[in-house]
């Protein structure tokens, strides 16, 4: 038996791919790891689809996902298996044009990441980031204020690498 996707799942994914695109990017730094995240959280949701879509918010379901597995890779990897030869297909690059930002964000743990990505990527209170993470809103405070700390120590050890005034922290 073979699954179809409902027309409105096809629509999320059409209308939401890029920027769940994006927001994977920015949590992990690497294209590749991005797009697998997106599609690992893509096939789940499609799966519960008809649940998800009664619950009001399917891409804060699809973000949640996409998190959780990032924060959780290292289990998968384990499971993972290398081969010596790339896949034929082609990828389109996600990356942001701010490359200073990437390296700095680059720099946080995952928590720190997520939680930074989370609240100022997708502008999410603190109630919303402790409520994807599974977290306290003190958790979360906490979190963002040593991840604040580090790339404002990490500005200051490298005058030479510095944000615009949009990015600045």
């Amino acid at each position: 038996m073979r699954w179809a996707a409902p027309e409105q799942f096809a629509e999320f994914v059409r209308n939401r791919h890029a920027a769940l695109l994006r927001y994977a990017y920015l949590l992990c730094g690497d294209p590749h790891l991005a797009q697998d995240l997106v599609q690992d959280g893509l096939e789940r949701t499609g799966m519960a689809w008809r649940r998800i879509e009664r619950q009001g918010d399917p891409e804060g379901y699809v973000r949640r996902i996409i998190t959780n597995r990032y924060l959780n890779r290292v289990r998968s990897l384990r499971r993972e298996r290398l081969v010596s030869d790339a896949p034929d297909t082609s990828v389109t690059d996600a990356e942001p044009s701010d490359g200073s930002l990437m390296r700095l964000l680059s720099c946080l743990p995952r928590q720190q990441r997520a939680v930074m990505v989370m609240r100022y990527y997708l502008d999410y209170s603190e109630a919303q980031i402790a409520e994807a993470l599974g977290c306290s809103a003190g958790t979360v405070k906490s979190t963002a204020s040593r991840a604040i700390a580090r790339l404002r120590r990490d500005l200051t050890d490298d005058p030479h690498q510095q944000l615009t005034s949009e990015g600045a922290l």
